[in-house]
């Protein structure tokens, strides 16, 4: 079984208020690019996955009118892929949802959200994702209460074969210090958000430890914003949001290479634009995590780089249409399962 995961910047941008594809020569919101050209380039990006599922982040919009499941089967009809059911869990209102595109052949699945309902009052234990979890962030004696502006979506997966399996996606996101206008008050703003940050992090940990302490193995899957050398707070906070969420029993080895005492060279998974230095910042910010009851099925990952991987940067189609399709590359798991 092959398993993906690809953050598609401004996806939600290549489709009308009726989840219909754009096919225009209009800004599709990637520099540069036109809806058409990265609609053309992601029907080649998803072509060449051949997955039998891909976690979406930044997945098309579901709202008052747009339905983000619809977007995404429409896509799939387009290109005639062969994951052509999509899943998503609690809609968010950031037009960039997180959602499953998968073959109904190969993998049965369903929204399956776990932990208690808060309410505005919220939980200090693992709530439900769509709620509120309660945490002293900044060790004051007051509780912060902490919300997902993206909530993770939870899966109960079961293959052809028979095995069950708990998938979660992720995309944890750290606001930037909108509003601020002093270095003092930026630097403020950034350490809260990153400390709401962790807390997401420290919350999503607990949930993979309900579901390991459950016996269910699990692969998590998406956008941690979060990796070595992503910026000035790592000393400042001693842990990173991957390291959170891996815990002890949680295996991706792109991040432990990264984490290996911040090695001169290690994986990457974006390639972000700076105009004012006029280069490009590449990081590690996308995983595929999977619980060690995994590790006897062999699995194999593989990041997509258009200039990292061989294959990728031999395929001169493909590897312009990776530049093309987001600014994130696809990591995908090869797994006997």
């Amino acid at each position: 079984m092959r398993l993906a995961t690809y953050n598609v910047e401004w996806f939600a941008n290549l489709f009308d208020q009726s989840d219909h594809l754009i096919m225009d020569d209009g800004p599709s919101g990637r520099q540069g690019v036109s809806r058409a050209d990265q609609i053309e380039a992601l029907g080649k990006v998803f072509t060449a996955l051949d997955a039998d599922a891909i976690m979406v982040i930044e997945a098309p919009n579901t709202g008052r009118r747009q339905d983000g499941m619809r977007a995404l089967e429409r896509f799939a009809k387009a290109f005639d892929l062969r994951q052509r059911r999509a899943l998503i869990g609690f809609a968010n209102e950031t037009h960039q949802e997180i959602a499953l595109l998968y073959d109904p052949d190969v993998l049965s699945v369903r929204h399956d959200p776990q932990g208690e309902e808060t309410g505005k009052k919220g939980s200090d234990g693992a709530p439900r994702f769509d709620g509120v979890f309660r945490i002293d962030l900044d060790n004051d004696g007051t509780e912060d209460l902490v919300t997902f502006s993206k909530p993770p979506l939870e899966i109960a997966a079961r293959t052809a074969g028979g095995t069950d399996l708990r998938l979660i996606g992720v995309h944890l996101k750290s606001k930037a210090p909108h509003g601020e206008h002093t270095p003092e008050g930026v630097m403020r703003a950034s350490i809260a958000n990153r400390r709401k940050q962790l807390a997401q992090a420290i919350w999503v940990r607990r949930r993979v430890d309900t579901c390991r302490a459950a016996g269910q193995p699990v692969i998590l899957l998406g956008d941690l914003n979060d990796g070595p050398g992503l910026d000035e707070f790592e000393d400042l906070f001693g842990r990173s949001s991957v390291e959170i969420v891996m815990g002890d029993d949680l295996i991706d080895p792109n991040a432990q290479t990264a984490l290996q005492g911040h090695a001169r060279a290690f994986p990457t998974t974006t390639r972000f634009f700076l105009p004012e230095k006029g280069r490009y910042l590449h990081a590690l910010l996308d995983y595929i995590m999977v619980s060690q009851d995994l590790m006897s099925r062999r699995p194999a990952w593989r990041i997509w780089h258009p200039f990292e991987d061989k294959t990728c940067y031999q395929m001169p189609e493909l590897r312009e249409a990776l530049l093309i399709a987001s600014d994130h590359f696809p990591v995908t798991l090869e797994i006997e399962i």
